[in-house]
């Protein structure tokens, strides 16, 4: 994550302006900052939006081709009027996620957002094009460096104040403060002092308006378990309590599916303490969904079979771990900004782990248009002509699959020091990246184990397959830059796999080649070097792991640059329910 942090003094707050945008809805009685006790305990004004020159980055075309427009419209054709009534209904309350975090993404989103107009003429639609893409003037490929203006992007986003002082870090840090909750803002009250406001409370009228939506679409539903998720996550917007919800978002068996709340803590650059809103509506595949079922009851031995000490495997967490194949019909907030998601594995509360494991959702449509117009595209430019024919979509499949399984193993609740903790709040703002690579490698991993001990999953030619769309996956992945999670994992993997030769380039052709067999070995080192580093809740090793490996070596730079004319990415477009 980008290191800049506001100047001293220089605060933000929610000013009237941002209050009616995080409102939603014009029409409803507007309150102003006296009104309003989260704009109260605020962190100051937006004077500083209308301070320095508005700059932008030459190559915006350039940075804008990088993400190509992709209708996402799956057949509703076999859905009834209930049904597509009740989808109208969620996506209404998805919405109101992205207004939720484009509040947590963005100090001032609304004055900065207004000073676009301020530029040429021909230049304003390709800004704020980008602008709506980044969720912000800064640039989420590029260390957050700012493509508009000259603001430095704030580390901890719109989460805490951003003239917080070396001490005032200190005392957020220390988990004795309650400033660490996942569904908090922290402002300054009335005297300077810090506070810790649920989310509950700050966005009040936002998750109020979604629960609405949501105890509507439960009342039109005749799926009983959608009922009863939709009724739970209503209460848990009010309550900021979402144990019973995630548990029974766990037992979810419906034809209309949908993830909806706070959970991912990317966002916070500073911490990787809070979780950012967010939401993904889909339609699911049972057929497809129960053909890889099977792989879940595989959870429990793979656990045992990791690279590790045995003292340190978790066998007590939940193996349910249910997997659902779907198409994407509406995402917002979080996993709408910037890169695209291609599956996720949730929920991230390690009671839930515990008591059900986690549910891996794969979003077919989505994973197909980035096969097709980014991941083969780049393989013909950089994978070695007698190994380009081995990568399959099957492959490209399967590597997400047991990268999302994969959230599921390891290190989750651990001791440190006597001290009960868990792994994300031990490597605090480096956990996602280092998880992200975990997960990426342990993917691989898992496939090779399962195959050499018999289990008859795959066929024998799965080894160089996966090997070879594992590779290119790399060059597409850390093109999303090194300063998002995604991006800085992959670097990290193919820096590591260079170092121990599993991966080596032609000085002649540029294109690269990945041995087999020593990437089978390889891929097994790097697990377990991860996996240790989160079993001790080591954050000085994170770091230094991260430094090491996760840059943007030469070799690296220089083949990134011959994919300049392919996308990095799609950027989703939803006809059927855009404003």
């Amino acid at each position: 994550m980008n290191p800049f942090g506001f100047p001293v003094k220089m605060l933000i707050i929610v000013t009237l302006a941002m209050a009616t945008l995080v409102t939603g809805c014009a029409k409803e009685k507007e309150k102003s900052v006296s009104e309003n006790p989260s704009a109260q305990t605020g962190t100051g004004s937006c004077n500083w939006v209308a301070q320095g020159d508005l700059p932008v980055v030459a190559d915006l075309d350039d940075r804008l081709a990088g993400y190509i427009p992709t209708e996402l419209s799956p057949d509703l054709a076999h859905l009834d009027a209930t049904q597509v009534e009740v989808l109208e209904i969620l996506v209404a309350a998805s919405k109101v996620m992205n207004e939720i975090f484009h509040v947590q993404a963005t100090p001032c989103r609304d004055d900065l957002a207004a000073r676009i107009s301020e530029l040429p003429a021909d230049r304003q639609a390709a800004v704020q094009r980008y602008f709506r893409i980044n969720v912000g003037p800064w640039d989420r490929r590029f260390h957050h460096e700012p493509f508009f203006g000259t603001w430095p992007h704030p580390e901890g986003a719109n989460y805490y104040p951003g003239d917080l002082t070396v001490e005032e870090k200190a005392f957020v840090a220390d988990d004795a403060n309650g400033m660490d909750g996942l569904f908090t803002m922290v402002r300054r009250d009335e005297s300077g002092s810090l506070r810790a406001i649920p989310y509950s409370e700050f966005f009040a009228d936002q998750l109020e308006k979604a629960a609405s939506l949501l105890n509507e679409a439960a009342a039109l539903t005749e799926n009983a378990s959608l009922k009863a998720f939709l009724e739970a996550r209503a209460a848990a917007f009010l309550s900021d309590d979402y144990y019973e919800s995630d548990m029974l978002w766990m037992d979810l068996d419906s034809i209309i599916e949908i993830t909806i709340g706070p959970y991912e803590t990317y966002e916070d650059g500073l911490f990787g303490y809070k979780a950012a809103f967010e939401s993904f509506v889909t339609i699911t595949d049972p057929a497809e969904s129960r053909r890889l079922a099977k792989f879940k009851d595989e959870l429990p031995w793979l656990e045992s079979q990791l690279p590790i000490g045995d003292e340190h495997k978790n066998m007590n967490r939940g193996s349910e771990s249910p997997i659902r194949v779907v198409d994407e019909v509406y995402s917002a907030g979080d996993t709408r900004a910037g890169i695209q998601t291609i599956a996720f594995n949730l929920p991230n509360d390690e009671r839930v782990r515990e008591a059900k494991g986690s549910k891996k959702v794969l979003l077919r449509n989505v994973m197909k248009a980035k096969f097709d117009q980014i991941l083969m595209p780049i393989a013909e430019k950089l994978v070695a002509a007698d190994q380009v024919g081995d990568l399959t979509a099957e492959s490209f499949f399967l590597h997400t699959l047991w990268h999302e399984m994969s959230h599921g193993l390891g290190p989750g609740k651990i001791s440190v020091a006597g001290r009960d903790t868990e792994v994300r709040l031990e490597l605090k703002e480096t956990y996602s990246t280092l998880e992200e690579a975990k997960a990426d490698a342990m993917g691989e991993w898992d496939i090779f184990v399962l195959t050499r001990a018999g289990k008859g999953y795959f066929p024998d030619t799965i080894y160089r397959e996966q090997a070879a769309t594992y590779l290119a996956g790399l060059f597409r992945s850390v093109r999303f830059g090194i300063g998002e999670a995604h991006g800085a994992a992959n670097a990290i993997q193919f820096n590591y796999l260079m170092e121990k030769k599993a991966i080596s380039v032609d000085e002649t052709t540029g294109r690269f080649s990945i041995d087999v067999p020593v990437f089978e070995k390889v891929i097994a080192d790097l697990v377990s070097e991860i996996i240790m580093i989160q079993a001790v809740g080591d954050y000085e090793a994170s770091v230094n792991f991260i430094k090491q490996y996760g840059n943007m070596s030469p070799v690296l730079a220089e083949a990134l640059e011959k994919l300049a004319d392919i996308p990095v990415d799609v950027e989703p477009i939803f006809s059927r329910y855009e404003d």
